[in-house]
């Protein structure tokens, strides 16, 4: 989420840009799921774009935008909801090595039941978008046990990362963890909604783990392996 339609728009392009480096730059099939998180990130700043837009139409025809529905607010809710949850821990898991994999499944296992409670949430009833402030808020029906979902939404998220065998994604969980607090508190102040550009460092930490040079196994020698020792 940014503070305005010009600003979804471009943090949008710029992040999708870098997501398209990032799986370009996959050189493991099991890391594609996470470098292809960008791309999902910057296509949500841009269809919060189009929510804005829709917003200022409103308001300059003369309409209540104090409920603004449509395709758009429900594939943003979607995504930021239900997707999210469930697709960055098995990413996670997914790039993970094997012996890892056992301490990042309760995540994935969480992950998935909050995916399920958000999305019976939004098939339950309509969703809405408002703005207020520099920012945009978006409602949907009462959530069953409100306060477990959010915290499992973020041990789900965060948790995963933290917990991984590689240092640029354990890097990555704690700048998430990070920045999603100071965004939280500017967005609830409706001061600005600063959540793209945590979308965009985000992203620039999967390109550069992505980029980072790979460890190589010297080859064994042949030649020392039938060596008799000296008696």
């Amino acid at each position: 989420m940014c503070w305005s339609p010009t600003a979804d728009l471009v943090a949008g392009c710029a992040i999708t840009a870098v997501g398209a480096l990032c799986i370009a730059s996959t050189r493991r099939a099991r890391d594609l799921p996470l470098a292809a998180l960008p791309v999902l990130l910057g296509v949500h700043q841009l269809i919060e774009s189009v929510v804005w837009r829709n917003a200022d139409n409103a308001a300059d025809a003369g309409v209540n935008t104090h409920a603004i529905g449509g395709t758009a607010v429900l594939l943003w809710v979607m995504i930021a909801f239900p997707l999210l949850p469930a697709f960055v821990p098995l990413a996670v898991l997914i790039a993970a090595s094997h012996w890892s994999r056992f301490r990042i499944a309760p995540f994935v296992l969480i992950g998935l039941a909050v995916s399920a409670v958000l999305g019976y949430v939004i098939a339950a009833g309509p969703v809405s978008a408002e703005p207020a402030g520099h920012t945009m808020r978006y409602a949907v029906q009462p959530i069953p046990f409100g306060a477990l979902v959010v915290v499992g939404y973020l041990i789900a998220t965060i948790g995963s990362l933290l917990v991984s065998d590689q240092p640029e994604i354990r890097l990555l969980g704690l700048v998430t963890a990070a920045g999603a607090l100071v965004c939280y508190v500017l967005w609830q102040t409706e001061f600005v909604s600063t959540w793209c550009a945590l979308a965009a460092v985000a992203s620039a930490l999967i390109l550069h783990w992505l980029r980072r040079p790979r460890k190589r196994r010297p080859a064994p020698d042949p030649l020392r392996r039938s060596r008799i020792p000296a008696r």
